[in-house]
């Protein structure tokens, strides 16, 4: 009787099934591209195996015996069993599985979350194992956290470009200066110059600006924040001017809360990114994520 089973006997109940299913030895030398005597000498190995005669072949033809009749569902069983196996190991080898460290710059244009929301559960629904953990910091220290390996990706707005992370640019965000309705220029929006806003108190962020000069002195630049709620309530205010993106103030403008100063001039696009170590490019995480979120972006 058969103990432990192995390769061989596998080979062996394949070789006895597909003489069943062709009905006979004869018939079964296509299926199995061998000759006769071969299969008659694996049949034999096969009952000499389990202890008992599988079935009856010769001059009278080819017949199941009792226990052979048995065996044969056992053995589609076993087989079954087996193929379920592969399949599942098959499953476990394309799943990721395993936590996602991201870090986002706060108040992403909508637009903008929502493909990094499909990004996501593309990827969740071919892997139920994998999970996301979510970190609302500023560009500054999304960056540090990425090199002190506390985040596995980050989506912000970088104006450094740190030897040690890869930086791949998915989206655009519109930023302009507005004034709120208790400011005095708030009259004059719309065509306002630099000579018109010099003079005035500005809220303006921390980090440095590349892509937009600073529209006065810098004795000018009262508040420094990279909040943008923060900025915004300077605004808000009256007694500061600034900048904002364009979706963040959009409710505020339509309650005649805050206007643009100059929609053609005091304005600049900021270039966002997917930020990630050099070493987390290793991680099938990491680089499965990140392929995602630029095929989704580049879809638009």
């Amino acid at each position: 009787m058969l103990g432990n089973v192995s390769e061989l006997d596998i080979r062996l109940i394949r070789v006895f099934l597909a003489v069943v299913e062709a009905g006979g030895i004869s018939a079964a030398q296509t299926a199995l591209n061998t000759s006769q005597p071969t299969i008659s000498a694996q049949l034999a190995s096969l009952e000499t195996r389990l202890g008992f005669r599988l079935c009856q072949r010769g001059r009278a033809g080819f017949a199941l015996t009792p226990k052979g009749s048995q065996f044969v569902e056992a053995a589609r069983r076993l087989l079954a069993a087996a193929e379920g196996f592969r399949l599942e190991v098959q499953h476990i080898n394309r799943t990721l599985t395993g936590t996602l460290n991201i870090g986002l710059l706060g108040q992403i244009d909508p637009a903008a979350n929502k493909k990094i929301a499909l990004a996501i559960a593309r990827l969740r629904a071919r892997n139920q194992g994998l999970y996301f953990q979510f970190t609302e910091l500023s560009s500054s220290f999304l960056e540090e956290k990425l090199i002190n390996g506390h985040l596995d990706l980050a989506i912000g707005y970088f104006w450094r470009r740190l030897d040690s992370l890869d930086y791949f640019a998915l989206f655009s965000e519109t930023q302009m200066a507005y004034c709120s309705a208790s400011h005095p220029l708030y009259p004059q929006v719309g065509t306002l110059g630099h000579d018109d806003v010099a003079e005035h108190e500005w809220v303006w962020p921390s980090h440095p600006l590349p892509e937009m000069p600073a529209p006065t002195s810098i004795d000018r630049l009262t508040a420094l924040t990279d909040s943008m709620d923060g900025a915004a309530l300077l605004i808000l205010s009256g007694q500061h001017l600034g900048f904002l993106p364009q979706h963040y103030a959009a409710r505020h403008v339509e309650l005649d809360q805050l206007r643009a100063l100059n929609p053609q001039r005091f304005r600049y696009e900021v270039q966002f990114h997917a930020a990630v170590r050099h070493s987390a490019r290793q991680s099938e995480l990491v680089t499965t994520f990140l392929a995602e979120l630029m095929e989704v972006f580049e879809a638009a």
